[in-house]
């Protein structure tokens, strides 16, 4: 059975909530956990085709394919990846900035935005996602995902929406996450890889058609109000078309200037590129 892997994030709902409701078929083994795990079970060779931060694609691109037309993106605001701040962004040179440990991409972003928007050099520690302990250690905090949602909502600290900042910076989306394909289950059953392509495609629109109904699931699953996933739901994109592409392959580029991979990559998407 195909082993699935499933972030444990509002944002993946509307492609998900298809498959756990039977909505849209597909016969696989659901492993949640948030992005740095199912990251780690990916490279390990424990899931076949899972959201993974884009980073960690990145940085070993031959552990597999990208799947076509999904990913998880935002075209400015994000809402959900959020820099809380004790002080003015300004002064955080040469300080130390508290980073969640559920993601890569979001860190190597913020790198990116400290030296090449804000021109600013810091030192970054990762720590479980506890804001009120972040930030009683250090003058910033990064959270992302439910945490970031949450701690925005609850705690009214200030903040900057690092999806906004990599518009403004770019004029480009931002890809925060792929669906990848390892390279044992293309080997193993590229047969079936079409259908697997298909589904989410499905899954995709069932989620974009029953939105009302995927905004009932997320308010099972955590205490936020209506209006904030409608727009949040809004926000988030599932694009992964060639402008898209573009803006994931701009961001490998500038990972590379502040030294988070070795080179550029580019992508190899499954039935696109060979």
């Amino acid at each position: 059975m195909l082993r699935l892997g499933k972030v444990d994030y509002l944002n993946v709902l509307p492609i998900y909530h298809a498959f756990s409701s039977r909505s849209v078929p597909l016969e696989a083994e659901l492993v949640a956990g948030v992005p740095a795990l199912l990251n780690q079970k990916f490279l390990a060779g424990e899931l076949d085709i899972t959201p993974i931060s884009s980073i960690a694609y990145a940085r070993q691109p031959e552990a597999g394919w990208v799947l076509p037309d999904i990913s998880i993106s935002a075209d400015g605001e994000v809402e959900s990846i959020l820099l809380f701040l004790n002080c003015p962004v300004e002064e955080l040179q040469g300080k130390t900035i508290a980073v969640t440990t559920s993601s890569a991409t979001s860190v190597v972003l913020l790198k990116i935005l400290m030296e090449r928007y804000f021109h600013i050099s810091c030192s970054y520690q990762p720590l479980q996602p506890n804001l009120s302990e972040m930030l009683a250690q250090y003058p910033a905090a990064l959270l992302i995902g439910d945490d970031a949602l949450l701690a925005r909502e609850n705690c009214k600290r200030p903040y900057v929406d690092l999806g906004f900042l990599w518009k403004e910076m770019t004029g480009l989306p931002m890809v925060y996450a792929l669906w990848v394909i390892h390279r044992d289950y293309v080997q193993s059953k590229s047969h079936q890889i079409g259908s697997v392509v298909e589904a989410f495609q499905q899954s995709r629109r069932w989620g974009m058609n029953h939105r009302s109904e995927v905004i009932r699931e997320a308010r099972k699953i955590c205490s936020l109000p209506t209006p904030l996933l409608e727009r949040y739901f809004d926000t988030i994109r599932y694009d992964l078309d060639d402008s898209y592409r573009k803006a994931v392959e701009v961001f490998f580029d500038y990972a590379a200037q502040v030294k988070a991979l070795p080179a550029p990559v580019k992508l190899k998407v499954w039935g696109v590129d060979g």
